[in-house]
């Protein structure tokens, strides 16, 4: 009795109904294992195809911005400049502290030209950091232009004093004031520790003294040293 239930169970086991339904749960179970397995690999795969569209993204992204910062930076300067040409403009009809913009702590008096070099600049009163950033700055405590003495006009080497290190001797240098523009002629070329600027005497010798960051091309600014050009009066003519 239990050698014949033995042999209808194995011959159960082995029957074809046994068979293809062991063989379907088999291949369901391994097509849900491989279902789970390609549901992963496919959420690990979007992972990698966003991050990659995300590290592909930000170069451009920060390039747009640089390039949007670019472009207000330039804009905000060319319309400075416009502000300064309008302000200069009415010093020369006898304005006096023709300020650019209401809240400006400066105003144009005088125009630093040096035609060699296709340059022109207003040269504004005073020499802090917000008049050095729109243009070059007249050190108070020196000659006025348009006077006898040495003129002191300091401005930044990589913007509009960047043309002083093409500057040699014997190059000639417009200073525009309110009544008459004077020629200067560049006599000597120096580079200073910055310390020795305020020891610079102020005398009667008719110099215009320029004076700018070195080097040129430092990375860091406000560097121990000054580029120092000197130009020597020739002549001047009034303004018609």
């Amino acid at each position: 009795m239990i050698h014949t239930f033995k042999n209808i169970k194995d011959g159960f086991k082995n029957s074809d109904f046994f068979v293809r339904t062991r063989k379907r749960r088999t291949q369901n179970r391994s097509v849900y294992v491989i279902h789970e397995d390609s549901s992963t690999a496919l959420t690990k795969l979007s992972r990698k195809k966003c991050i990659l569209k995300v590290i592909l993204l930000v170069p451009p992204l920060c390039g747009l911005w640089f390039i949007g910062q670019g472009s207000y930076i330039h804009t905000k300067a060319v319309l400075a400049q416009l502000l300064l040409e309008t302000a200069w403009s009415e010093t020369l009809d006898g304005q006096t502290e023709a300020k650019p913009w209401p809240w400006a702590d400066t105003w144009p008096i005088a125009r630093l030209s040096a035609h060699a070099y296709g340059t022109s600049h207003i040269v504004l009163a005073g020499a802090s950091g917000s008049s050095l950033a729109f243009g070059p700055g007249h050190l108070f405590g020196s000659a006025k232009p348009g006077t006898k003495g040495n003129i002191i006009i300091s401005g930044h080497r990589d913007t509009h004093f960047s043309f002083l290190e093409k500057l040699k001797k014997g190059d000639h240098i417009e200073l525009q004031s309110k009544d008459k523009t004077s020629v200067y002629q560049v006599s000597n070329i120096q580079i200073i520790d910055k310390t020795k600027v305020d020891s610079i005497p102020v005398d009667s010798k008719n110099k215009l003294i320029l004076i700018t960051c070195y080097p040129f091309d430092a990375i860091q600014t406000g560097g121990p040293l000054r580029y120092m050009i000197t130009a020597k009066f020739k002549h001047s003519f009034i303004l018609s």
